[in-house]
């Protein structure tokens, strides 16, 4: 018997199969973003897969919603050194955590899939990494003389929490800036 009549998967049909999972993940997302009740049919069709691929990939609901919960997470937390590369510290620091504050409330949006015991695991891991994004971002207000020095990244990450308390409208948007800029006062060097 062969490897591949093994069940080894040859290299090319593994690129696919990750092509496809990438490709789900990111219709998932924009799906689950338009509405968190979408099905997983109604994902697998408008990503173009059969059903029996999307299940393969992600077998139940909660599965695929938290592999796009975890996918979504890093690239925001990747794209802080983008961010920084493209515009002044404190420019970045509104940029990145306005992003967060949308991303967030597409979370909320998902609801009870992701207050599971297994859900709360991956929140959990994601907890690090943002603290980590938050702590560049920091630092480099920090030394650019924007923001002061010593700041913790889990006390400013809890202070930012109402960016995702404020609605998704034109006036909700208004809102948040002006609390971001209110919050921005208090945290410049003193």
């Amino acid at each position: 018997m062969t490897q591949s009549a093994q069940g080894t998967t040859p290299g090319p049909v593994r690129a696919h199969a990750l092509r496809n999972r990438e490709h789900i993940l990111q219709v998932a997302s924009e799906a689950f973003a338009e509405s968190g009740t979408t099905s997983l049919n109604a994902i697998a069709k408008r990503a173009g897969v059969g059903a029996g691929t999307l299940y393969r990939h992600f077998p139940t609901r909660e599965d695929l919603i938290l592999a796009v919960y975890q996918r979504d997470v890093q690239r925001l937390v990747d794209s802080v050194p983008d961010i920084l590369a493209e515009h002044p510290p404190l420019d970045s620091f509104r940029i990145w955590f306005l992003a967060l504050a949308d991303y967030i409330r597409v979370k909320h949006g998902l609801g009870d899939a992701l207050y599971t015991a297994a859900a709360q695991s991956v929140v959990n891991e994601a907890y690090a990494p943002v603290i980590a994004a938050v702590t560049v971002l920091l630092r480099a207000c920090a030394n650019h003389g924007s923001l002061r020095d010593g700041l913790d990244p889990g006390d400013v990450l809890l202070l930012m929490g109402f960016l995702w308390r404020t609605p998704a409208t034109d006036q909700g948007r208004e809102q948040a800036g002006r609390l971001l800029d209110l919050t921005i006062e208090g945290l410049r060097p003193r």
